[in-house]
């Protein structure tokens, strides 16, 4: 009769009863052979950063270049970002007296530019936790919403709760433009979702040991609170501060004077004023200034332009058009697209200005009536038109989505 090798339980009382060479293992023993190994040796998530296959900032941006169009230089300084926070989580403390900094991050750039993107596609190929949280929902404590804590809440979560892993993880602070100052000048009232925000996140940006809440918020004050030290977690933050083209564009009139002064206004491109984006700016458009010297790496995302909307519907891995294509193949119809439909939605999509996300929208419109009906049919083959296009879409008034 086969039996655990260990505790020489027989077969029929263990649950599992594992086979090897030699011997039997059953799962009691198995667990308590693990949890030896936790207390000895660490938890999985100590181990996972020694043994880290460091990947070079090229090979990060030829990864990102997969999934995202255009955006070279936001992908060049995310990668760098992401391989410098790796190279300072494989320091030794103690051997060296050079500390080397963590450099928080700020993309800048216009609503469907990829900003969130780049960070989903950065998550993927990461091997330490990764949350993407928004600010939105933030206020100050004490007030409906969600405490800053809980940012670090989601961070918990993907790490399963092994603190010492969070403690290394990457949080990407999406929509942080929503949490400006409401007035330029500082409140005497009180301004409870923007600078009263941007205050308590300080704390979590500069590195402190702060009290997260394991189960979010306020919905359960009777949890028990996990101390997190954010001295080694990189912060990302994301923003789309729309009007902050007035404030550059403000500063490059009054900051340039002398002879060159008409020279250089020359240059300027005002067709994309991000490009200019100063820390200056940001305090202008109402981040005060302790946060902007805590997100010290500043970069913007480029407005994207008819080629690159063009190459975003087909060429990504998970490209709109092959997800259309895969869905339609899982219910056997072969579905084309022609070329003129492509450069039609393009068109309509520039013309609304919703960058890459309207591209979404559009095709969602043509392609709706298709994927209601063509399931229940015993049609095989079904060929998008620039007709067909202009027909759906002429069913919706998309006059009034114009900007």
């Amino acid at each position: 009769m086969d039996r655990c090798s260990f505790c020489g339980k027989p077969k029929k009382e263990c649950k599992i009863l594992v086979a090897g060479l030699d011997g039997h293992i059953c799962d009691n023993c198995i667990e308590q052979a693990h949890s030896i190994m936790v207390e000895e040796i660490g938890s999985a998530g100590d181990l996972m950063f020694d043994d880290i296959k460091l990947k070079k900032p090229v090979d990060i941006k030829d990864f990102l270049d997969q999934y995202v169009i255009g955006q070279e230089s936001a992908k060049k300084i995310l990668s760098v970002a992401v391989y410098n926070h790796y190279k300072r989580l494989m320091q030794k403390e103690g051997k060296d007296e050079t500390e080397v900094e963590k450099s928080n991050i700020i993309l800048v750039g216009e609503t469907g530019t990829g900003k969130t993107l780049l960070a989903r596609t950065v998550a993927r190929m990461l091997h330490v936790p990764f949350a993407i949280v928004d600010a939105t929902v933030l206020t100050e404590a004490g007030y409906v919403g969600e405490d800053i804590e809980s940012l670090l809440t989601r961070l918990l979560q993907n790490a399963d709760y092994n603190v010492k892993a969070a403690e290394k993880g990457i949080v990407f602070i999406d929509e942080i433009d929503k949490i400006a100052r409401k007035s330029g000048n500082p409140s005497i009232t009180r301004d409870v979702s923007g600078e009263g925000v941007q205050q308590g996140l300080l704390k979590l940006l500069e590195g402190s040991v702060v009290n997260v809440p394991p189960q979010g918020g306020r919905k359960h004050p009777e949890q028990k609170m996990i101390p997190v030290d954010t001295r080694n977690i990189l912060f990302i933050c994301g923003g789309a501060f729309e009007g902050i083209e007035k404030k550059i564009a403000s500063r490059l009139n009054t900051q340039v004077v002398g002879y060159g002064a008409t020279r250089t206004r020359e240059h300027i491109d005002k067709d994309n004023m991000l490009q200019y984006v100063a820390p200056q700016d940001l305090r202008s458009f109402g981040l005060i200034p302790e946060i902007v010297g805590r997100l010290p790496v500043l970069t913007y995302l480029e407005p994207l332009g008819k080629d690159a909307l063009r190459a975003i519907l087909t060429e990504p891995k998970n490209a709109i058009i092959k997800q259309y294509i895969k869905l339609f193949q899982m219910d056997g119809i072969e579905l084309t697209i022609k070329d003129e439909v492509l450069d039609y939605v393009v068109e309509k999509a520039i013309e609304f200005r919703l960058g890459a996300r309207g591209l979404r929208a559009i095709c969602e419109t043509i392609m709706i009536d298709a994927m209601f009906e063509l399931p229940s049919g015993n049609e095989k083959k079904f060929v998008v038109t620039v007709e067909y296009a202009r027909k759906m879409l002429g069913k919706k008034n998309l006059n009034l989505l114009r900007a």
